[in-house]
């Protein structure tokens, strides 16, 4: 380093230049394996502080460690005399440390140790010497009897309370309190002093009420000592009065009290000076008396008070100024007033300085024939004087050195030796303390060495910045060049840049630039290379992400993430939901393409963000996603769009650390506004980047925002609203926050080995807002935990450093502090870490097997040893696989399978083996790097055990005499068989018979039960067996008969579709199925006067009854094409119904799969239209198709949303023709036969008026309006409702009847649409009709009726009248 002075000499110009141009020193690597190797001197690496004060009832702990190679010898002076510690039975040395131990647990005064004592460690290159220690015991003297007068004082005078407290090492702290223990108050009036007295500046007639009591307390033996109280009596010229107290506007003019102006109790006089040391605190302080009590205020002559540095305190009588410097030089002055006048004191104040360093001198290693220097700089006032020594020697007085000369405070070294290696100290010197410092010299030759692991391969995406590492040592320093694919040319220059210490920097790497790259170090001794393979890999990048969307509640939006990357890197794509982890659920499908949510809920709104990611890069892409609960009749009534922009942004109440933030909201257009979020950007580390900073409530149009330091913000502002968020607002205008050392250090901090001789440190990096400043930056330091081992530190600027040479597994200490150019962030906590692991070298031995049953064996073993692990010890495996089986002909799978068992285990138990098989089993023990070696084969066999269940069991009924069974032979014999059991019951309901038994040989697979009931359905139980017994059993029952409701394909015209089961099943399920919820088919035939119900069985075939044109038909699907299809859980759907109209259909379903599953309904026309709907889960199942095509044919599947339809599970339905009415039987109708009696009523009053006419021979009108009576089970009378008429010529709808005298039965009493206006019901979510009740007045109701007028009996009362 140039020393640059003003006015220099020639001489001194020349001997600068050539300091300039003297070789830079070497650096030895922190790799443990090369220091261990190469020889050092010694270093002071610990010890004890110079004034050292310790606790006389302890033992004395004088530290000193030092390191080196050889490894330091200590010796130890005392007051510059050899201090023999051999002598001294109380006095002993910490073994492989310098470090004295005072021992007074057998007895001894700590007072006869005190001293200067001094520590010296040698080896074979040098002495380095510790800085002089000087010992004292802590005082703690007692307070010196003495009597205590009482104080007698005229209220309004001055008075100061001496304190005086013993010497004290250290000083004690002052406190003063009265001798019941209770404080005394203080104020401007009454404080203490800095020489512990307490200052009354006057005295008032209640200072009286107390004593007053001296009190210190000293540090190390944690005692307090009090003196002797004080008592006051003060003379008053006035009775105290507290009524005259409080009314009096002046207290002390109502006490009598002589107003004065102030004088200073403390420092006397009108100047005074002070001397204070470079970088401690000084305090001034000026203590006044006077009535009233003064204010005082501080001023610095000639300039203001050091700004940043100053802090008044006791009630401004102390001014402190904190870290004192040179400019703090000068005169401060006090000043004391109150309203009677005022007065000043100066105080001189003088900076000195004991010794601080310039430049410290540093360790120097040269290489054999290099120059080099030692530089030892220091200031101070008065100027400190430089004094060189030489392995704890005068220089002057050592042997001379050719190769050395000394120029003040420099040595130079020219022309360097092997021998020449020492410890050279520099003393610096003033009155007022001094400095010492250990340089060493070493002198080394080190042929070349690469430091970086052998054979890198770097992975960089394309265009990105990148460096290729080649760590290298030698003495003298190396030069390295680097070449591409062995090619002759140097690289260096263009996109290529090569720095000193080894790297290789590219500006952006290209395809082209793929390669092997070799770096190679030489120096006069030789040369070592080492090889980087460099792979450039295309960027990863999202080429379709996903869109704002705004959906109705219950569709199925899709978010789009279609990514583009390199091939040979994995890719991971994750979404989140409020940058949070999303859980998939079942109501979402992830694909390779984006994400589907089925059934989408109000829960499902927020920010949906896909993140592609490989292990080089990522890319993310966000949307956000509305879910609208208003129905969609309610949105075309009033549209409701996202609200617009917020605008007229405005900065106000600027403060360090926040702002206010004030805009006007827009347009909520017809949606209120829920939120506003306020986002910032800054320009320095992700310029253009916009981050949510908070959320606020749709009311607030103002907020204070907390800001962090050094960062240029700009912000605005999105509204929120139920329809989505509107355009970012305009942004506001910058507004830049001062720098300040970091408040927090990173987090994450762990140590790990990726290989197994290195660590790898990181941590998660501080972000733009916790930086603080610029040039953000990491101290990364670490040892071995050992509390003698020296800390490594590293600065880098990227959360990552990688030690290397580390031993296997070894734990570390690791920090890792944030810095920048403010400062540092406060100390961070140390974490352990360890270095990398190596596959273990041992296997366990003595491996012995027991064959407990035909499935499970016990092992034994014994474990290795822990040197032989080489990292964490996790678990032992054992590796098995089946070899062969003892039957014949039986091919096994020979997959390897493991079973794990804690490190701690020397036994355990391997089961799930399959019986009657030989198997083979090998051990071995796992850390984190992977399996050690493998232990010797062992070879067992299994016995004979119980079989599974058969394969299958098909049951075939061709009539309804006889069940046919057919079954195939277990998967897993598990041993020879001897045969099969079958047990059978016949079942109605939840009757059931006896039970019966077959047994069969083992080659026999089929059997015929002949049935004794038709109608009983019967259940099997299915097992095999071998010698050791039976095996798992399979249990199917008999198919269900057509009153039953297994789901089977059924057809429908114009009205209800029933799904009903097949008269044979093929049933191949391994496991047993539930019984099927059943439900029975009616047909029903209505004549005039009777009613008569079939119900049909499954030898009969279903009637067809037509009624006009409309026929309804249930046909029963071919039997290859029913099949019954089950989920793997055993849960089925049922009973699929198809309520028809012309242009819509209820569709309602039964099933027994878990609540909340939800499913789709998926239809096709047969013109091959199809159309699906999503049904969320509900009770009863149930959904409206709406828009159908009139007289189409259907075809519908019902199915859960996760899986897809069967082939064959579907039902068919027609809707009705747009003109087709639906007739009512009405001789089942409640109110016809109410009418009916009504008018036979009415035939009966008007034969009775009638012979009354004739009796009196008057004529008399009949009346127009008729009462009629309606009967209780007509419908109308249920919901409080019914059509009063006055056209008594209207003929009764629905009144016709048949060719045959019958009335007509109507094709379905269920279908309440024909009562409607037009061809529209409307279902609720539910599936409840909403459809208004009317009467048709069309020509429609009278179609068919010409014959009904003749039999009417409305008419023939017409007739009549």
């Amino acid at each position: 380093m140039v020393l640059h002075r003003p006015h220099l000499t020639c001489a001194g110009i020349a001997f600068a230049l050539y300091l300039h141009h003297l070789v830079s020193a070497i650096e030895v690597p922190l790799d443990s394996n090369i220091q261990s190797e190469l020889p050092q001197p010694p270093t002071i690496t610990k010890q004890s502080v110079k004034d050292y004060i310790v606790d006389p009832r302890d033992n004395i702990f004088i530290e000193c460690e030092a390191k080196g190679n050889p490894v330091p010898t200590f010796s130890w002076t005392r007051n510059g005399k050899f201090f023999n510690v051999a002598k001294d039975p109380k006095v002993s040395m910490r073994r492989r440390s310098g470090t004295l131990v005072i021992d007074f647990h057998s007895g001894g005064r700590p007072e006869d140790y005190e001293g200067e004592y001094q520590c010296f460690a040698r080896n074979d290159y040098g002495t380095a010497l510790s800085s002089k220690i000087h010992l004292q015991v802590s005082k703690s003297p007692l307070w010196p009897k003495e009597k205590v007068d009482v104080i007698e004082v005229d209220e309004g005078a001055p008075l100061s309370l001496q304190c005086n407290p013993p010497p004290g090492l250290p000083s004690p702290v002052i406190f003063w309190m009265s001798s019941s223990m209770e404080p005394i108050h203080q104020d401007k009036r009454v404080s203490q002093g800095q020489n512990g007295d307490l200052y009354f500046s006057n005295v008032m007639l209640q200072d009286a009420q107390t004593d007053y009591s001296c009190n210190a307390r000293f540090h190390f033996t944690h005692t307090i000592q009090q003196k002797n109280p004080y008592t006051l009596k003060v003379k008053t010229k006035k009775p105290h009065n507290e009524t005259s107290l409080r009314n009096h506007t002046d207290m002390y003019s109502a006490r009598g009290v002589t107003e004065t102006t102030p004088s200073f109790m403390y420092p006397y006089g009108t100047s005074s000076s002070q001397m204070v040391l470079r970088g401690v605190d000084l305090l001034l302080e000026c203590i006044a008396s006077g009535v009233p009590a003064p204010d005082i205020m501080w001023y610095k002559k000639g300039g203001e008070l050091p700004a940043g540095k100053t802090k008044l305190e006791n009630f401004n009588k102390a001014l402190r100024i904190s870290n004192v410097s040179e400019e703090d030089s000068g005169e401060y002055f006090c000043l004391a007033s109150n309203k009677m006048g005022s007065i000043r004191h100066t105080i001189s104040v003088r900076v000195k300085a004991a010794p601080y360093w310039l430049d410290e001198p540093q360790n120097l290693i040269l290489a054999p024939g290099e120059d080099g220097r030692l530089v030892c700089r220091a200031n101070g006032n008065p100027k400190p004087a430089i004094q060189w020594l030489v392995n704890g020697e005068p220089i002057e007085a050592s042997p001379p050195n050719p190769s050395r000369e000394v120029a003040g405070d420099t040595i130079v070294f020219r022309d360097t030796q092997i021998g020449s290696s020492a410890v050279y100290q520099c003393n610096a010197s003033n009155e007022h303390g001094y400095l010492l410092a250990n340089a060493f010299v070493s002198v080394l030759d080190v042929p070349p060495r690469i430091l970086a692991p052998r054979n890198q391969l770097i992975k960089v995406i394309q265009y990105n910045r990148t460096r290729l590492d080649c760590p290298f040592f030698g003495s003298p320093i190396p030069t390295l060049r680097w070449f591409k694919n062995g090619q002759g040319n140097t690289l260096d220059g263009g996109n290529y840049k090569a720095h000193e210490n080894g790297s290789l920097e590219m500006n952006m790497a290209r395809k082209e630039d793929q390669g092997i790259y070799t770096c190679v170090a030489t120096n006069i001794l030789g040369k070592a290379e080492a090889q980087v393979r460099l792979e450039v890999k295309d960027p990863t990048r999202i080429v379709r992400g996903p869109e704002d969307q705004v959906v109705k509640r219950g569709s199925m939006p899709r978010l789009h993430c279609r990514v583009k990357h390199d091939p040979t890197l994995k890719l991971t794509v994750t979404w989140l939901k409020d940058d949070a982890p999303l859980y998939i659920g079942n109501r979402m499908k992830k694909e390779d393409d984006g994400l589907t949510i089925y059934g989408v809920a109000e829960k499902d709104q927020g920010d949906y963000t896909c993140v592609a990611s490989t292990e080089l890069d990522k890319d993310s892409a966000k949307a956000y996603l509305t879910v609208l609960a208003v129905p969609a009749n309610r949105l075309r009534d009033l549209p409701k769009e996202r609200p617009d922009r917020p605008r007229d942004l405005e900065l106000t109440d600027l403060a360090e650390r926040s702002v206010r933030l004030t805009w006007i909201p827009g347009d909520d257009n017809n949606s209120p506004i829920t939120d506003y979020i306020v986002q910032f950007e800054e320009d320095r580390f992700q310029p253009g980047t916009w981050h949510n900073h908070s959320r606020y409530p749709g009311s607030v149009n103002s907020a204070v925002l907390s800001l962090s330091p050094y960062v240029n913000y700009q912000f605005r502002v999105i509204a929120v609203n139920d329809v989505g968020s509107s355009l970012p607002s305009v942004p506001s205008e910058r507004y830049q926050t001062n720098g300040a050392r970091p408040e927090i250090n990173p987090t994450g901090v762990q140590g790990a080995g990726t290989q197994k001789n290195n660590m790898e440190i990181t941590w998660t990096p501080l972000n733009a807002t916790q930086a603080y400043g610029p040039n953000l930056r990491y101290i990364v330091r670490w040892r071995r935990r050992d509390p003698r081992g020296s800390w490594y530190n590293e600065t880098v600027k990227t959360p990552r450093h990688v030690v290397w040479n580390t031993p296997i597994y070894v734990p570390y200490e690791i920090k890792v502090q944030a810095e920048n150019d403010f400062g540092r962030a406060p100390e961070p906590d140390t974490v352990i870490g360890y270095s990398g692991e190596d596959y273990p070298k041992a296997a366990p031995t003595d491996v012995r097997i027991r064959v407990l049953n035909s499935t499970a064996i016990a092992l034994t073993w014994t474990r290795v040893h822990l040197d032989t692990i080489q990292g964490q010890l996790k678990e032992y495996r054992a590796y098995f696989w089946r070899d062969s089986s003892l039957l014949k002909n039986l091919w096994v799978s020979k997959k390897r399978q493991y079973v794990s068992f804690p490190g701690d285990r020397n036994r355990g138990i391997v089961s799930r083996l399959f019986p009657y098989s030989n198997y083979k089993l090998e051990m071995v023990v796992t850390n984190g790097r992977g399996d050690g070696p493998r232990s010797e084969v062992k070879e067992f066999p299994t016995p004979e055990g119980v079989p599974s269940s058969p394969r299958y069991l098909r049951i075939r009924q061709p009539n309804l005499e006889s069940i046919n069974l057919e079954w195939d032979h277990p998967e897993h014999p598990n041993g020879v068989l001897t045969g099969y059991n079958l047990r059978y019951q016949a079942f109605n309901g939840s009757k059931t018979g006896r039970t019966l038994v077959e047994n069969f040989s083992p080659n026999q697979t089929r059997f015929t039960l002949q049935r004794t009931d038709p109608i009983s359905r019967y259940r099997f139980f299915l097992r095999a067996r071998t010698q050791v017994g039976d095996g798992e059993t399979i249990v199917e029952e008999s198919p269900a008969l057509l009153n039953e409701a297994t789901p089977t394909p059924g057809t429908v015209r114009g009205g209800a579709a029933t799904w009903l089961p097949p008269t044979a099943v093929d049933l191949a399920s391994p496991t047993a199925t539930p019984t099927t919820p059943t439900t029975t088919t009616t047909t029903t035939t209505t004549t005039a006067t009777t009613t008569a119900t079939t119900t049909t069985t499954a030898a009969t075939t279903l009637p067809a009854t037509t009624v006009a044109s409309t026929t309804t038909t249930t046909e029963r699907a071919p039997a290859a094409t029913t099949k019954q299809e089950l989920d793997t859980n055993g849960s089925s759907i049922w009973d699929i119904r198809a309520l028809a109209n012309s242009n819509w259909a209820n569709i309602t379903w039964s099933h027994n799969y878990s609540a909340g599953t939800d499913f789709v309904v998926k239809y096709i026309t047969s013109n091959k239209t199809e159309k699906s709907i999503p049904v969320k889960a509900q009770t009863p199942s149930s959904v409206q198709l709406a828009n159908l095509t009139p007289g189409m044919v259907y075809k519908l599947w019902v199915f859960p949303i996760w899986s897809s339809p069967s082939e064959h599970s579907y039902i068919t339905f027609t809707t009705s023709s747009a003109y087709t009415k639906n007739h009512v039987d009405i001789a089942t109708q409640g109110w016809f036969i109410g009418l009916m009696c009504a008018i036979a009523l009415l035939v009966l009053i008007l034969l009775i008026v009638c012979f009354i006419k004739r009796s009196r021979g008057g004529k008399y009108p009949v009346r127009d309006n008729k009462d009629e009576h309606l009967n209780p089970e007509d419908k109308n009378v249920e919901d409080g409702s019914f059509d009063y008429s006055d056209e008594d010529n209207k003929p009764l709808p629905n009144s016709q009847t048949s060719l045959d005298g019958t009335i007509k039965q109507q094709e379905s009493d269920d279908s309440l649409v024909d009562y409607g206006e037009g061809g529209e019901g409307q279902f609720n979510e539910d599936g409840s009709f909403i459809g208004q009740y009317t009467v048709k007045k069309d020509k429609e109701e009278t179609e068919g009726n010409e014959s009904s007028e003749a039999t009417s009996p409305v008419n023939a009362i017409y007739s009549l009248a």
